[in-house]
């Protein structure tokens, strides 16, 4: 039996506000009385956009109003419920020994392949054992970061507790789960999966133990296919791991980005290293063009208005790693090895990642912008080589020296044709903050030594203990 959606959606608008909406009570006020398994199940469907929040007696109130505000997001261990979930997966398509064997073999020749493949970057398919090889290396680094990233949204109450998602190139979960847990339980959520392969069979499974006001739709085609359009206005948009995987990221994002309701934001997320992270930064850069309505909300910051970077982009944030969960821990375990072969191979619990979150309101996580009149900007740094200079930067790395080198950090201003590194020479009170302050911090330096280090092609920015550096925000 049907359900005339208007005369439903009339009457719980008309009741929302009285009432809690019971399916049990108002399937007698619809044309023809559908049961009310019915009527609950057509109102689930209806609950976004009724903004209708189901309470676990199956009765449907208001949701929740205003902005998520940050949870302390710092995972310790992927999560038992979800590991669990993956190990069912891995038992029905290999049997109790699925890290043992023939099976165990195959998996980690899967996963040693999609390494190799994305490190010399191949076009990388996804079968059944490739997915499940892929959700097993990936899904608890994955989870971690998309938090630590929400996080930037969150502290400028930014990020909505009725929330529509879209996750493009969604995987196996691994940023699904995060935001999932991210948000808080009064979160209603409509969350959609773009994802073609084999990884949406994963990914499905994983969503079934989401909360009931976290519905999920996976849509199984490809990025260029789909309209994002379909789905409604679009708050977060979301791009992990698969910029690298488009044929014309560019065009996808670009496309996509019309789908983003006027206060929404779009995250791009890829891993670390040096290539994925670096693509995904050209893909920020042709789309937030100093002429275009997309602004890099975070972490690249463009802190001279007209400005855009040319360098080469590499920048990454580091996080506590996690646990090794047991699926990896088996894994690894169970692979051959001779006396000098080390352990770990087949464990991925390291929280490094790129990201960056574009707007279209001109939003940025900090509103500062420097001045010509007490600043030197970064693309002038030829004509300031052995000047001491003020400046106004961005903090774009942890400490990236070794244990014994002097700490090093990664620096932009938006301006900046080629790297530029702090090195502290001379630890201070005056600029404690280089070394204590976080990723993404805007920083002030008075008195920097500019240098040129030819080894590298690259600016260092000496700062010894009478150089000041001072957090402005955040």
């Amino acid at each position: 039996m049907s359900v005339d959606r208007e005369a439903l959606r009339d009457t719980a608008k008309y009741l929302r506000n009285a009432r809690p909406v019971d399916p049990e009570e108002i399937y007698e006020y619809l044309p023809d009385r559908p049961h009310p398994a019915v009527v609950r199940r057509a109102l689930r469907e209806e609950a976004f956009d009724l903004a209708l929040f189901e309470r676990e007696d199956g009765a449907f109130v208001p949701a929740a109003g205003g902005p998520v505000d940050p949870p302390g997001w710092e995972p310790t261990s992927f999560p038992d419920r979800y590991a669990n979930a993956l190990e069912d997966l891995l038992f029905e398509r290999y049997g109790p020994d699925w890290s043992e064997g023939e099976s165990g073999d195959r998996l980690r020749k899967t996963i040693s392949r999609l390494k190799e493949d994305y490190y010399r970057g191949y076009d990388v398919t996804y079968d059944d054992d490739a997915a499940l090889g892929y959700a097993i290396y990936h899904l608890p680094d994955f989870y971690a970061a998309v938090g630590y990233v929400l996080d930037a949204l969150a502290e400028r109450e930014l990020l909505p507790r009725t929330i529509r998602v879209l996750d493009v190139g969604a995987g196996t979960g691994g940023p699904a789960l995060g935001l999932h847990d991210y948000l808080p339980d009064d979160a209603l959520v409509d969350y959609h999966a773009v994802e073609p392969s084999a990884n949406a069979d994963v990914l499905e499974r994983l969503l079934d133990g989401t909360r009931r006001n976290f519905r999920s739709a996976v849509h199984r085609t490809t990025a260029e296919a789909f309209d994002p359009e379909s789905v409604g206005e679009v708050d977060l948009l979301l791009f992990g791991n698969v910029l690298s995987e488009l044929a014309d990221p560019e065009a996808v994002v670009r496309d996509y980005l019309d789908a983003l309701a006027e206060d929404g934001s779009c995250v791009l997320l890829a891993p670390a290293d040096l290539d994925t992270s670096t693509g995904m930064r050209a893909v920020e850069r042709a789309v937030a063009t100093p002429d275009s309505d997309v602004t890099v909300y975070a972490p690249d910051l463009r802190l001279w208005p007209g400005e855009a970077p040319s360098d080469r982009g590499w920048s990454f944030d580091e996080r506590p790693d996690l646990t090794v969960p047991p699926f990896q821990r088996r894994l690894d375990d169970a692979a051959p090895r001779g006396p000098e072969d080390e352990p770990g191979e087949f464990v991925n619990v390291d929280v490094k990642f790129s990201y960056a979150v574009l707007r279209t309101d001109g939003e940025r996580r900090v509103p500062i912008v420097a001045s010509r009149e007490r600043h030197a900007r970064m693309a002038d740094s030829e004509a300031h080589v052995t000047d001491r200079v003020n400046l106004l930067a961005v903090k774009l790395s942890r400490d990236l020296a070794g244990p014994d080198a002097n700490p090093l950090f990664k620096l932009g201003d938006g301006s900046e044709r080629l790297e530029h590194y702090a090195v502290l020479t001379g630890e201070s009170a005056l600029n404690r903050d280089l070394r204590a302050a976080p990723y993404g911090a805007v920083l002030s330096f008075e008195n920097v030594l500019v240098l040129w280090n030819d080894d590298e092609g690259a600016y260092n920015l000496v700062c010894e203990k009478e150089t000041v550096v001072e957090t402005l925000a955040p």
